[in-house]
């Protein structure tokens, strides 16, 4: 019987200078990390910092709540690591950037001073790979999910490293080069949604106003007032709740409310959506024709644990082939005769007027619900001409679309990046007979 030996370590993808450097060496973190436990500030008065889930970085901790003085603290320097014991599984990894720089935090972050043979970036990259936090995560509580991962169980674990520390630089330059690409697309996107929101509260009235302070030059009539309820008919939904939903096949598609908060977008197409089925032979009465979704239809989520998404609404702009229904904790509007431009609906409802009024008309404690009744009691502001209607639409559409394609960007390069990052590390575990 032959005895099995390790393989040597080895990325996929390497930089030529280094393909004849051999493989990579694992040792255990304790050999290039050192706790730093120098006391600080008593939790009343101290400068907090915290570190963000999913590796977003060290941030000064906002507090509206002022800590205990019983509390110990501990002062930390640019350059240390610091991770969350609580979130370790949940990537809460980080470097203190250098304005934070004696600021503070407990035990519960701890910071490790790094050795000269150990690049940061590198450092940070390689923990926060599945591979390492998963891995060792669920190890160090015995399979579960970890509640805690003490300082001296992180240090325990083993890190592989390129024999020379000049391979470990290129790497970490290489994937640092893509985070501020990743870094200037997500701002890119953050700057487009701050503008989509100033030009919406423009082209829309504020509340207690009547007409916007922007309007497009070729249109000066005045805007009308009008209840919802005297504009749109409110129609009967399912109680379908997901178990009664699938992915497959059926008849019907259906329209939770989950989905409304979570992925629909406002402007709903059924073919670019992930829309369940019901299952066949489910049964429900307000399952028919006159209560099927159709084109300018406004959907919206009638329950919410949060003030702010309570009523949130898509508008149907295409509704397919297969018969579309209104699901679990939604309220379907079909527009009367008078009906608005195609599109314009969803950014009417979710201009802060609209929004703060809806709002308002939520009741409920833990949970907020939002009635027919109640919502049928907002007041709507909107241009008579459906060619301003239209306008509007088409503007704030455009700059939706400029999002969508920023966002699809942003999603190939966080692929790319992990991609190359199961290339540039070695797989763990890699043994031959």
């Amino acid at each position: 019987m032959s005895r099995k030996k390790k393989r040597p370590l080895v990325p996929r993808l390497r930089f030529p200078e280094f393909r004849e450097s051999g493989g990579w060496e694992e040792q255990e973190l304790a050999n290039f990390l050192t706790e730093s436990r120098i006391e600080g500030s008593a939790g009343d008065v101290a400068k907090k910092i915290t570190v963000k889930l999913w590796g977003k970085g060290v941030f000064a901790k906002q507090e509206t709540i002022r800590g205990s003085e019983n509390t110990r603290y501990f002062k930390r320097s640019a350059g240390q690591f610091i991770y969350s014991k609580l979130d370790f599984l949940n990537q809460a990894f980080g470097i203190v950037p250098t304005k934070l720089d004696g600021f503070e935090s407990t035990v519960d972050l701890p910071c490790f001073d790094i050795s000269e043979h150990l690049n940061a970036s590198f450092l940070l990259e390689y923990v926060k790979r599945e591979e390492f936090y998963k891995k060792n995560g669920e190890i160090a509580d015995g399979g579960r999910k970890a509640k805690r991962i003490q300082a001296e169980v992180f240090l325990s674990f083993k890190i592989s490293l390129p024999q020379q520390e000049e391979e470990q630089q290129k790497i970490a330059d290489c994937l640092s080069s893509l985070d501020d690409l990743i870094t200037a697309h997500t701002q890119k996107i953050e700057l487009l949604k701050r503008y989509k929101k100033g030009l919406m509260q423009q082209l829309f009235p504020a509340e207690g106003e009547t007409v916007p302070r922007l309007r497009f030059p070729e249109f000066r009539e005045a805007w009308a007032l009008s209840p919802m309820s005297s504009l749109y008919s409110f129609k009967g939904n399912n109680s379908l709740s997901r178990d009664k939903l699938n992915y497959e096949w059926g008849s019907f598609r259906n329209i939770h409310y989950g989905d409304i908060h979570t992925k629909f977008a406002l402007h709903f197409r059924v073919d670019s959506e992930l829309v369940p089925y019901i299952n066949n032979g489910e049964l429900h009465s307000a399952i028919r024709p006159e209560n099927y979704c159709m084109a300018g239809d406004m959907v919206f989520a009638d329950a919410s644990e949060d003030i702010t998404d309570i009523g949130k609404a898509i508008e149907i702009i295409d509704a397919g082939d297969a018969p579309l229904v209104s699901g679990l904790h939604t309220i379907l509007a079909k527009p009367t005769e008078a009906s608005f431009a195609l599109g314009f609906g969803a950014y009417l409802f979710s201009s802060e007027g609209v929004r703060k009024q809806i709002q308002r008309e939520a009741q409920g404690a833990k949970v907020l619900g939002l009635s027919a009744s109640r919502l049928g009691n907002v007041q709507l502001h909107y241009p008579t001409e459906t060619d301003e209607q239209q306008k509007i639409a088409d503007c704030l559409s455009s700059l939706d679309d400029l999002i969508t394609a920023q966002e699809q960007k942003l999603e190939l390069l966080n692929r790319h990046k992990k991609s190359l990052m199961q290339q540039l590390f070695p797989a763990q575990d890699e043994e031959s007979a």
